[in-house]
């Protein structure tokens, strides 16, 4: 969806990067065209993070990008390796940050009191969901909203406000 948002506004996603096998996106890169290459994280190899980001680093090196737009892409990032890409890391959140950082940011915030759930675009920095946030988008919880519904909802809003985000970064508009 974004790749297309993007293609019609003039603008390419020139690399997906996933660190799953298999997963969807890989084949919605193959079907539009877009080159991709699936980076893997080894389980309990002291230096595979390290080993991995200097993989990402390459390909990324290779295609000059504009921007890194991150998406379900649930690993914590080194240092170094933000530093290397500052100003260019923007990544998606299913919550509203400051509120409910972290891995089940839709799960934290459904189980809080929060009456508003929604989604954040921020810039990567050296923290978890720390970054200065880009855009927000929210809904008001409604009585009987169920955690499936909410995640549906907060899908829908990503799917809305990231390649809006990303759009307003490239200097365009939806």
């Amino acid at each position: 969806m974004i790749t297309e948002i993007l293609h019609a506004q003039g603008h390419q996603v020139v690399l997906l990067l996933c660190d799953r096998p298999g997963a969807y996106c890989l084949e919605r890169a193959q079907k539009l065209g877009v080159p991709s290459q699936v980076v893997e994280y080894e389980r309990g190899i002291p230096e595979a993070r390290q080993k991995a980001e200097a993989q990402l680093t390459a390909a990324l090196q290779g295609v000059h990008p504009d921007y890194i737009a991150l998406a379900g892409f649930m690993r914590i990032l080194t240092p170094g390796f933000v530093r290397q890409w500052a100003g260019k890391l923007v990544n998606i959140h299913p919550a509203l940050l400051p509120r409910h950082p972290g891995a089940h940011g839709i799960e934290d915030s459904f189980a809080s009191s929060d009456t508003e759930l929604g989604v954040t675009v921020h810039w990567v920095d050296e923290g978890v969901d720390t970054g200065a946030v880009l855009a927000q988008r929210s809904f008001t919880r409604t009585p009987g909203l169920t955690l499936e519904d909410a995640a549906r909802r907060i899908h829908e809003v990503e799917h809305q406000l990231y390649p809006e985000t990303l759009l307003r970064l490239l200097g365009g508009t939806l």
